[in-house]
């Protein structure tokens, strides 16, 4: 994006500026610049990088979806798709709602999870309290492993 396409978008900032308002150093947004998942930053005169208030949102997602367990590559798959506009709008809410479907059994994994050390904890206190071992917790059975096979693709 050049400079001028960026001061159309808010006054341009620095990369102090940007890492401030993000909360994120800035080793890591080169970094992820570096991976090609901060687009459209331009340059001044000095050849300084040159961020607006969407790079703020946009590090955010990106930051998110990384935390959430998408990989550098969906990331990077997102972005190109973002770049191509609005032709790749479903494409991009299709690989959202795929990433969504898997945060969520994440989720319920370690909801499973979470429950167990829960209960141990209880037994535990129940054993302090009581000075006689608490009967063993019951195992809860693993859900059944999801197909990969069935023709659908990762994302």
């Amino acid at each position: 994006m050049p400079a001028e396409k960026a001061t159309k978008r808010g006054s341009p900032f620095h990369i102090g500026e940007l890492a401030k308002r993000t909360g994120r150093t800035v080793h890591a947004i080169r970094w992820y610049e570096t991976q090609g998942l901060v687009p459209g930053v331009a340059r001044d005169e000095g050849g300084r990088r040159l961020y607006v208030e969407l790079h703020v949102g946009w590090l955010d997602l990106m930051e998110r979806l990384r935390r959430t367990g998408m990989s550098i590559a969906e990331m990077r798959e997102y972005t190109a798709l973002a770049l191509q506009g609005k032709t790749t709008l479903r494409e991009r809410r299709d690989m959202l709602a795929a990433h969504r479907e898997r945060v969520n059994e994440t989720i319920a994994e370690w909801k499973r999870a979470l429950s167990l050390v829960e209960r141990k904890i209880d037994f535990y206190d129940e054993w302090m309290a009581s000075g006689h071992r608490p009967p063993l917790i019951a195992a809860e059975p693993l859900p059944a492993p999801k197909k990969r096979g069935s023709g659908a693709t990762r994302r």
